[in-house]
């Protein structure tokens, strides 16, 4: 029996050792956003008024009958000073009446029917591909299930008037009342969309792209066409965008709200598609990447150090292990990790606006990361390579 308690005492060292190891540049990554974060920001340029630009906001839509109309209603209130607006929807692969709301509502109605490649990186480069010869100076994406605040071209427009490769605004969510759930997604959200592409900007760095609420300039769609097809179409195109010398600026002052599952099936299908698809992208990415900041490239180190800072939930796992083990140096750095993290998390509520029931959200936690370690066949199921993309359910579909 001494021999089993033996060997368990070391597997126990061992993993604690291992969880601190790879905890580590992520635990690094954290800290020097956050630290970003909650630093000074710097002063906007002054708002340069040039010729008019003609300004196209791409929404990729799939059944969205039921919430298209007040998505493209927020865009057309939009206004921006020598800036021509135009609503684009992508009706893609739309088995309802997604295409005729839209255009009730004024937009322009592009219908895409392919039922091989589907998903909403391909509703986007079918967009780009059909406007880019149309001459458009600027492209912004808004899920059809958001609505943005009234500032939202006026600010994006500026940062790319001001030479900006790529803009992404604060990505929210809009129903942080609906469950205890949404509201911790919230807090996570300000984390992840505010304080941490607060901190890239603040450094210098480019600050990725979200997949809402972002756009580019023609002269960089052209560059680097959007040819990501992922689930995670917005990091894969933000890698090729840094790999191919852009930077994405963080539009601070305005933000688009996206509707978020309140539980159930849409609930488990949004993250294993978000993280299931980031996993993948650290097995296709990270080598190459390495290889490349190893060359010379450091602007490339932060794009790899996200790489490899897990979902919070799993750092959080990993952080705890390390903390446990008896090994004084991995106890240690699980300990500063786990500092680390909860000085993440509250400096994403008092820096971007939170309120008390923020905090009170934090309370469930613990029950949010033992129901994502359950997840993990499922996004193990969802980082290979030929997963489909799969639409979350909307809660308004869930309601009588």
């Amino acid at each position: 029996m001494t021999g089993i308690w033996h060997i368990a005492f070391l597997c126990w060292v061992a993993a604690g050792c291992l969880a601190a190891l790879v905890s580590l540049p992520g635990t690094v990554e954290l800290a020097l956003l956050t630290l970003g974060g909650v630093l000074p920001r710097r002063r906007p340029l002054a708002g340069i008024v040039e010729a008019p630009w003609r300004v196209a906001v791409v929404v990729p839509a799939h059944n969205e009958e039921a919430g298209i109309r007040s998505c493209v209603e927020s865009l057309l209130r939009c206004a921006a000073p020598a800036t021509e607006l135009h609503v684009v929807v992508v009706a893609d692969n739309c088995s309802d009446n997604t295409a005729a709301a839209a255009s009730h509502a004024g937009a322009r109605v592009l219908v895409r029917n392919n039922p091989v490649d589907r998903g909403k990186g391909y509703a986007l480069d079918y967009a780009f591909q059909t406007l880019l010869p149309e001459r458009f100076d600027a492209f912004l994406v808004v899920d059809a299930d958001s609505r943005v605040a009234p500032t939202f071209l006026a600010e994006t427009v500026r940062l790319l008037r001001e030479g900006a490769d790529a803009v992404q605004c604060r990505y929210l969510v809009g129903n942080p009342e609906s469950s205890i759930r949404t509201r911790l997604m919230s807090v996570a959200l300000r984390g992840f969309n505010v304080l941490r592409p607060r901190g890239r900007d603040r450094w210098g760095l480019s600050c990725h792209l979200y997949g809402n609420g972002f756009g580019m300039r023609r002269e960089t769609l052209a560059e680097v066409p959007y040819s990501a097809a992922s689930v995670v179409e917005d990091l894969e195109y933000h890698i090729l965008l840094v790999r191919a010398g852009k930077r994405v600026r963080f539009a601070d002052a305005t933000v688009v709200l996206g509707e978020m599952p309140e539980g159930g099936k849409g609930v488990a299908t949004q993250r294993a598609r978000w993280e299931g698809g980031r996993f993948r992208m650290l097995r296709e990415n990270a080598p190459a990447l390495a290889v490349e900041v190893l060359k010379g490239r450091l602007l490339l180190l932060e794009p790899f150090l996200d790489l490899l800072l897990f979902p919070l939930a799993f750092h959080v796992t990993l952080l705890l292990l390390a903390a446990s083990t008896p090994w004084t140096p991995a106890r240690a750095a699980g300990l500063a990790g786990l500092t680390v993290v909860v000085f993440h998390l509250l400096a994403a509520i008092f820096a971007t606006g939170g309120r008390w029931r923020d905090f009170a959200a934090l309370a469930a936690a613990p029950f949010y990361i033992c129901w994502k370690l359950v997840l993990i066949p499922k996004l193990i199921k969802s980082s290979l390579s030929g997963t489909a993309w799969v639409r979350t359910e909307r809660a308004a579909e869930k309601r009588p």
